[in-house]
């Protein structure tokens, strides 16, 4: 089937794919309509791996994707032919002990599209389990429904950071995830989210996107003392850090109020300062996410209901024939961008 393929670092090519699936009793082979270009892309395009995930061979692509329902196994019931859905990439082993502890996002056996040596899904067809699909509301475009993975981070962090409301949030990172767990954040209940970035036209994007949503240019202001002044000396009861960024390492703690909690959201190679001492007398508790667990009915749900416009970070469209023009496009790092979508 044609596909785009990484070839080697930098070299991408659109061409019939060798890949055969068959569909199992309890999988669907899905038509894909779009798929979304993740930072993780861009990486394996660019480097041709992130940490031990490396390329040694040509790859598919993609893993922020949905389609339609094209053929089913015998023992799927809850979805019909012809069905928009979007799928979750990871598929753990069903039998893992993390499984059964009800933290499937870190088994070790995952395979997860796109990360090396498993393809990804920026193909014409795709086979995946049922388990892993999500049916899209009528009117829900495969773009948005696309878009649902990468808002299942910010959902993910919204979670870990059991928000009440009310509450006030910093983001560090205005990036694509920065802007997902800002939106979540305010759609958990948080009355004002602050989001700190030196790139003003991505702080822009945000801050247009709602009123409660406060853009924080760190390159003209001190990220601390502006946070300290807008919550009366206390600091926010939630930070995210989505930057990845080593540089934010420890000072963005002290933006947290006493007693609040921080989320690391943002991954990065190598280590970091941890200034023990300063968590211990602020009383903050960190909690840590890696990619989600069950969120992706609950993202679909917040967009259906209008609580989450995610159209508003599409930023740029392009048709599957043009695909590597697209990831040219997005690894250009262009500062309005927030999210690059191929449409098959």
């Amino acid at each position: 089937m044609k596909a785009l393929v990484l070839e080697s670092v930098k070299q991408l090519s659109i061409r019939d794919f060798p890949i055969t699936e068959r569909v199992g009793p309890f999988d669907v082979k899905i038509q894909i309509k779009a798929c979304g270009i993740c930072g993780s892309d861009i990486h394996y395009y660019t480097e041709g791996a992130i940490g031990d995930f490396v390329v040694k061979e040509p790859m598919i692509l993609g893993h922020e994707a949905a389609g339609i329902i094209i053929e089913k196994g015998e023992q799927v019931r809850n979805f019909a032919l012809g069905d928009l859905v979007c799928m979750e990439p990871g598929i753990p082993n069903m039998r893992s002990h993390e499984v059964l502890e009800g933290i499937y996002n870190i088994d070790p056996e995952v395979v997860f599209w796109a990360t090396p040596p498993v393809h990804g899904c920026l193909r014409e067809t795709v086979v995946h389990p049922a388990q892993f699909c999500f049916k899209l509301p009528q009117g829900m475009s495969a773009a948005e429904g696309a878009m649902m993975e990468p808002l299942a981070i910010g959902i993910e962090a919204a979670k870990k950071a059991a928000i009440k409301p009310g509450d006030t949030a910093l983001v560090v990172g205005c990036g694509t995830i920065g802007v997902m767990c800002a939106i979540s954040a305010l759609a958990g209940g948080c009355s004002r989210v602050f989001i700190s970035d030196i790139k003003a036209e991505k702080l822009a994007i945000a801050g247009s996107y709602h009123t409660n949503i406060v853009p924080v240019n760190t390159g003209k202001v001190h990220l601390q003392e502006y946070i300290m002044q807008e919550t009366n000396g206390l600091g926010c009861n939630v930070v995210f850090e989505a930057s990845g960024s080593p540089q934010v390492y420890p000072d963005f703690f002290r933006c947290a109020k006493k007693g609040g909690k921080a989320v690391l959201v943002g991954m990065m190679n190598g280590t970091v300062p941890l200034d023990v001492a300063l968590l211990q007398g602020r009383g903050l508790s960190i909690e840590t996410i890696f990619r989600y667990i069950n969120c992706f009915d609950r993202a679909i749900a917040l967009v259906n209901a209008g609580k989450i416009d995610i159209t508003r970070f599409i930023s740029k469209t392009f048709p599957f024939e043009d695909s590597i023009a697209a990831y040219e496009y997005a690894a250009a790092g262009h500062p309005d961008v927030v999210k690059v979508m191929i449409e098959l």
